[in-house]
């Protein structure tokens, strides 16, 4: 069952991109860590989004952020985290579901003290098993366990959220 369109998707990122303006005005530089894949092309969606509607002087800086497998392998953070200190990081994925992705994410700057650390997505689920606070999301929807939420953003001809 599709859950949001191509044009519900493209207001969800236009909404997520002002509260996110809202919530760190005043800041001079946020940076966008997106989660694998959809994480990286939602978080291009936000770049978008937020250099088209922000009339302040700020950077935005996209990066990747790699947990896929964070017991056999480093996560791997597209910057030093040295350089994510005293900034704002919003760590940006398509689903937030048990919180287990995010949980792993934030590794790599525990070392360092950013500013704030804040996690954007587009679907929010209600089964956190790991102390994961969304603080943006599209979406919060409560399913069951076996339901599957599939995110189609990256290389198709319409976007689109179902729920299997």
């Amino acid at each position: 069952m599709k859950i949001l369109n191509d044009r519900q998707i493209a207001q969800k990122v236009k909404r997520l991109a002002i509260e996110i303006l809202e919530h760190n005005f005043g800041e001079s530089e946020i940076i966008l860590a997106g989660i694998n894949n959809n994480g990286m092309v939602f978080s291009e969606l936000l770049l978008q989004e937020l250099t088209k509607i922000s009339n302040m002087p700020i950077t935005v800086t996209r990066i990747k952020l790699n947990p896929a497998n964070p017991l056999a392998s480093d996560i791997i953070l597209e910057m030093p985290p040295e350089e994510v200190k005293d900034k704002v990081l919003i760590i940006v994925d398509d689903v937030a579901n048990t919180g287990r992705t995010i949980f792993y994410a934030i590794k790599p700057i525990l070392e360092v003290l950013p500013k704030k650390v804040e996690v954007a997505v587009l679907v929010d689920r209600s089964h956190k098993s790991f102390p994961i606070r969304v603080d943006y999301y599209g979406l919060s929807l409560a399913t069951t366990l076996k339901n599957n939420i599939d995110v189609q953003i990256r290389e198709v001809e319409e976007r689109a959220v179902f729920l299997n």
